[in-house]
């Protein structure tokens, strides 16, 4: 029997048990880290369609099936929208690719619907994306995103047996998120329900490690209707929140934005292990993750009885009007930062980041003749350079200013 198969049978698990038996399933090395395309990824669609079922779910898919199968050929990377470095998200040519997303609904015969999502790829053994420099090796993926996955099967079978009836819901499990949203802007632009009436759309992506002491949530979006400020805040309980209201982030959610949907994005923070073999399933706060789940159940709760939400726009529609990268600084964002300045959470070797010294916690403030004040901004600086370029970085490392050289390769 593998991991989770009796997820939902026999002595009542609780939530953060059955959390761990999902994301331990996933992130198991008989998936070989779910990369789009691979058997890894096919049994993972399996095993959540397989959840879905035994919650009470409807199929949604494909002609009643349970998945949603897609070839995709990406004229660019959308990842590069959202994040500048190729080190964290990759970019280049990439071959036709075949994928399923799995989508699950509850049919409250209401006229909007909640559209709830995580996306369930991975790295495999590694590709462009990895920060891995080691030997290829399966890279697990537990927060990235088996977490988030967990957290959208909790949340449905609750829902499930709730009378919070106001709404449909729609839950995704998305593939080819990590190389470039494949999977939802695939969904979005085959929609196998009418987006017009889609209410909102919740992303839990790596929500697996909360840090218990600091409390600390990062959620992305909340500019993207009038509605969200005021009932992220009354709704956050313990939560300590991070807030960015722009609907473009480097998930699945971005691809709803751009369908004028209002979205959040649910977010517990980075880690030396992104991207790397390390992401094991055992490093997880499960206790967290169901109370990542208590919180989207009350925001859905708090809205039940409301109106359709409205929808504001907070960047460029056409993502062809997104900054474009020619180069790569080689670091990993600090996604959690809200001060001013970019943080870096980390350095990749080989990089021009790290050949002109910069640190892990280093803040960028200036990036050429270009003053960084957030992630925006180091995206803009960061798109006016070409390859064989130099020039300087300001940073604020522990409150000193330092002034380091650096130079595109």
């Amino acid at each position: 029997m593998v991991v989770g198969a009796g997820l939902l049978s026999g002595k009542k698990p609780t939530e953060a048990e059955r959390a761990r038996a999902i994301v331990t399933y996933l992130a198991s090395a008989e998936l070989e880290g779910r990369g789009i395309g691979t058997a890894g990824e096919e049994k993972a669609a399996s095993y959540l369609a397989d959840q879905f079922q035994k919650i009470g779910l409807r199929p949604a898919g494909d002609m009643d099936t349970w998945f949603q199968l897609f070839d995709f050929v990406p004229k660019s990377n959308p990842h590069m929208m959202q994040s500048p470095d190729g080190a964290v998200l990759g970019q280049g040519m990439v071959k036709k690719t075949s994928g399923r997303n799995v989508l699950g609904k509850i049919d409250n015969g209401a006229a909007h619907t909640i559209i709830i999502g995580a996306h369930f790829d991975h790295l495999g053994w590694g590709d462009e994306n990895s920060l891995f420099k080691g030997e290829k090796d399966i890279h697990h993926g537990a927060d990235d995103n088996g977490s988030g996955v967990a957290a959208m099967v909790i949340l449905a079978q609750r829902l499930k047996k709730s009378k919070l009836r106001s709404n449909n819901y729609l839950f995704i499990g998305f593939s080819g998120e990590e190389k470039g949203l494949w999977g939802s802007n695939y969904f979005c632009k085959n929609p196998l329900t009418d987006l017009s009436q889609v209410n909102y759309m919740l992303n839990m992506d790596m929500v697996g490690r909360l840090d218990g002491k600091s409390m600390k949530l990062a959620i992305f979006g909340t500019g993207t209707s009038p509605t969200w400020d005021a009932v992220v805040e009354k709704q956050k309980g313990k939560f300590v929140l991070t807030k960015d209201p722009s609907g473009v982030g480097p998930s699945d959610h971005t691809s709803f934005y751009l369908q004028d949907i209002p979205v959040l994005h649910f977010f517990t923070g980075q880690h030396e292990d992104y991207h790397k073999p390390s992401d094991t399933a055992e490093k997880l706060n499960y206790a967290g993750i169901v109370e990542v789940v208590d919180y989207l159940e009350r925001i859905i709760k708090a809205l039940d009885k409301g109106p359709k939400l409205p929808f504001t726009k907070t960047q460029d529609k056409d993502s062809q009007k997104s900054p474009k990268f020619s180069v790569t600084m080689g670091v990993v964002p600090d996604y959690m930062f809200s001060g001013e300045g970019m943080r870096v959470d980390g350095v990749s070797e080989g990089k021009p980041a790290a050949a002109a010294g910069l640190m892990k916690g280093d803040i960028v403030i200036q990036l050429g003749d270009s003053t960084v004040k957030d992630m925006m901004s180091y995206m803009r600086a960061l798109s006016s350079f070409s390859k064989g370029d130099s020039t300087a970085v300001r940073i604020n490392r522990d409150g000193t200013i330092k002034i380091l050289p650096v130079k595109f390769n």
